[in-house]
């Protein structure tokens, strides 16, 4: 029985060896020409993933307004530290702490963007500059540049005053500085689809227009009104 078992094993192997040099049996070249297909398929669908998700540049709009939205809330964050530190208003204090929150949060989430974009956190191009020609200008100074931002006159007011006039002052301030936020969300919304910045472009819409007219509520009740809207 052995021997059988080696005679036929070497006559198979002899009729593999047959096969003439340079040619595939057809077998071989189905499964070469699939392994081919899978290839094209695979490489066509990354080349699709990877133009869809390219890393915006740093002229875009999503990194301006990751820049530009950062700094903007860096001064809605110290006004509410102002407000929160200076009013015993309890709704104003909860107001002002929500801004400092959600703003400081957003402000990462901006900040982890461009480090996933492999750019820089700031830029030597000038503020808002990626709205230029969609609804806003692009000024030298940043205090000009955002819309909604308060001059340094306006914050050393608002640093000073006490009681009732700081809080008038405050949500006076901050509803100009929310309606410059919803200016800059809407023109990002102009300008881009691209999900996480239109995602929380459109969150910053909502949020903001509902603390707007919650501080204009709060203003009424102290017999003040908001500055002239700049929306």
């Amino acid at each position: 029985m052995r021997d059988t078992a080696t005679i036929r094993h070497s006559g198979y192997s002899g009729q593999a060896m047959e096969t003439p040099a340079g040619k595939t049996s057809v077998p071989g070249r189905r499964a070469a020409f699939g392994v081919l297909l899978a290839c094209l398929v695979v490489a066509a669908a990354l080349l699709l993933i990877t133009g869809r998700g390219a890393a915006p540049t740093d002229a875009s709009a999503e990194a301006g307004f990751a820049r530009d939205m950062s700094v903007h809330h860096a001064q809605a964050v110290e006004m509410s530290f102002i407000a929160r530190d200076g009013s015993k208003d309890e709704a104003l204090r909860r107001l002002a702490y929500d801004i400092i929150v959600t703003q400081t949060a957003q402000r990462g989430m901006f900040g982890g963007w461009l480090q996933q974009w492999g750019l820089d956190q700031s830029s030597e191009r000038p503020p808002m500059a990626w709205m230029a020609g969609h609804g806003h200008g692009a000024p030298a100074a940043a205090s000009a540049a955002m819309p909604g931002m308060a001059s340094e006159e306006e914050l050393g007011r608002l640093r000073e005053a006490t009681g009732r006039d700081q809080e008038v002052l405050f949500l006076q301030l901050m509803i100009r500085h929310h309606e410059g936020g919803v200016q800059m969300s809407q023109g990002l919304l102009r300008l881009s689809d691209r999900d996480e910045v239109a995602t929380t472009a459109r969150h910053i819409v909502d949020g903001q227009t509902g603390e707007i007219k919650l501080m204009t509520e709060m203003l009424r009740q102290r017999d003040a009104q908001p500055l002239p809207s700049i929306l």
